[in-house]
């Protein structure tokens, strides 16, 4: 089990957390989203390994995001924090 730690409430066990989205991706402006641009933007990702940012949603504590980097291939999480936070390699 992964232990994710909130901004908020703390450490907390992975069961407490859903995971949401790539923390990196931006969602196409209503003015600029065609039928093609939403399709790719909800359906298309591109399978990554390795170290990437991430969405969680405490939804069993506070509710709030919580941005997440983590390993995909050895599941280590090197940083937490608020979704606006920019890590720049430090761990929480």
């Amino acid at each position: 089990m992964l232990h994710i730690t909130c901004p908020w409430c703390g450490p907390r066990a992975q069961t407490e957390f859903s995971y949401e989205d790539d923390a990196t991706r931006t969602r196409p402006t209503i003015d600029d989203t065609n039928a093609e641009m939403h399709f790719d933007y909800v359906y298309q990702r591109d399978p990554r390994m390795g170290v990437q940012d991430e969405l969680w949603r405490h939804g069993a504590g506070c509710g709030k995001f919580v941005k997440v980097r983590r390993n995909t291939l050895t599941h280590e999480i090197t940083a937490t924090g608020a979704p606006h936070d920019d890590f720049d390699g430090d761990a929480k």
